[in-house]
């Protein structure tokens, strides 16, 4: 079985209760920072544990904290980014609804290295259950003496606020989440300067994903050395992997980093395999933004090494043969499912998310919409699928944040891979309309390039 840091009591009843999460070891972290280690300590366990931020970009997390500036007489804040709004990622809501305290806990210990007496946690605003059970988490928490003034006797205060957002994907950057938690319409900024220097209210902030942050409580609890030792390579520690598409066990897994691909894929333990019996044709990686991989490619490089599920395993070849581990939002496709229909599903999505901000981004995700619109729907030509890729080639770089790239990578890499299916689409415009490409050659074995 593999080793779990996060999920380890998920299924003890009563586990998103204070009374239970504490009777399972819980805040034993924050007892330990609080009384024994101090915020400069805290830090250096992190950068030990080679923490990579788990919302997407990867970057590692004692690093970004350790850029955070410390002007005298100036607060500082902690903003955690529950936003979580790239589809095919749901598993900063699964943690939020079963584990809550994981994440107050984490807020804690990350306040307290960071020097923050005031932190945010900013969920999406669909998500009112999550942010009910947050909300008492707090209350309980705090009555338990663990948020207010003087926390344990220690003479550090922390104030923990919930705040909802309005339901936009950009906000899901963290600029332009903070312009939304002051009130504000939900744009990016351009940078720098970057939120370390001046975030929310033009204060030094740190903005970190959910599980990065619950993350923080067993690198403090166990060391940041053995957490390290946790995975491969600067994959280190363990992941949360939101599976969906056409598996036959669908759901969130907490892996540990450097499992194959495959056995992801396969194994009873995870996914247990395509369902209905059918073939992998394509799989997403890590959330819609991520470039798109043939079943051949996901599974080996194209040196014919296995893909394991790491930072740098998934982006072996690069955007040619590669993708990205993202945000972990792991979506399947089995020989039935027509990759144009997907990305023009995707495309319609980042046209309807963009701010509007950048002509690039604004313009350039219509125009990818209502071409692959027209192929999707039998009227395509050869031009469109060339118009396609140079459009995405337009947007790509050329945005404040990267909203722009998220929704050129996904066309660029479906039309790079699967080509031949766009074609089809072309010159079989009406039989498209009532049936798939199909599987092809999509899964066939690739000879590997020396």
């Amino acid at each position: 079985m593999a080793r779990k840091l996060l999920l380890t009591h998920i299924d003890v009843p009563g586990i998103n209760t204070f009374e239970v999460y504490r009777q399972k070891g819980g805040y034993r972290a924050v007892e330990k920072v609080l009384k024994t280690l101090t915020p400069e300590d805290v830090v250096e366990e992190v950068k030990k544990s080679g923490l990579r931020g788990r919302g997407g970009a990867g970057f590692p997390t004692g690093m970004k904290w350790s850029f955070l500036a410390k002007p005298e007489g100036v607060p500082r804040y902690l903003v955690c980014n529950a936003d979580e709004s790239e589809p095919g990622t749901f598993k900063d809501r699964y943690l939020m609804t079963h584990i809550p305290h994981a994440l107050i806990e984490g807020m804690i210990v990350s306040s307290f290295a960071l020097g923050a007496n005031t932190s945010y946690i900013y969920v999406r605003g669909e998500m009112m259950p999550q942010i009910r059970i947050l909300e008492r988490a707090i209350t309980e928490a705090k009555n338990a003496g663990f948020l207010g003034k003087n926390i344990l006797g220690s003479g550090y205060d922390l104030e923990l606020y919930v705040q909802p957002g309005g339901g936009a994907y950009i906000c899901g950057e963290e600029t332009a989440l903070l312009e939304s938690l002051e009130g504000k319409r939900g744009n990016p900024r351009i940078k720098p300067p970057f939120p370390a220097i001046s975030g929310l209210y033009n204060c030094p902030t740190v903005v970190n994903n959910v599980e990065s942050i619950a993350a923080t409580v067993p690198i403090i609890n166990d060391g940041g050395e053995e957490y390290a030792k946790i995975g491969v390579e600067r994959s280190t520690g363990t992941k949360l992997i939101s599976a969906g598409g056409n598996l036959n066990k669908p759901g969130v897994y907490e892996i540990e980093l450097g499992l194959p691909v495959e056995e992801f894929i396969y194994s009873d333990e995870y996914c247990g395999g395509i369902a209905n019996g059918k073939y992998l044709k394509a799989v997403v990686g890590g959330g819609s933004s991520v470039p798109i991989l043939p079943a051949n490619l996901i599974m080996k490089t194209l040196k014919g090494e296995s893909r394991l599920m790491t930072y740098e395993s998934l982006a072996d070849g690069g955007f040619q043969s590669g993708t990205m581990l993202g945000s972990g939002g792991f979506i399947a496709f089995d020989e039935d499912q027509c990759i144009v229909k997907n990305t023009w599903n995707f495309t319609r999505f980042y046209h309807h998310e963009s701010c509007g901000q950048c002509s690039p981004c604004r313009e350039g995700t219509g125009w990818m919409e209502k071409v692959l619109h027209k192929i999707e729907h039998g009227q395509g030509t050869f031009n469109d699928i060339d118009l396609l890729v140079d459009v995405a080639k337009k947007i790509e770089g050329n945005t404040i944040c990267p909203l722009g790239d998220a929704a050129a990578w996904p066309v660029a890499s479906a039309i790079r891979h699967f080509r031949d299916e766009f074609e089809w689409h072309v010159t079989n415009g009406q039989e498209a309309q009532m049936r798939n490409y199909g599987l092809a050659h999509y899964a066939d074995p690739l000879e590997p390039v020396i």
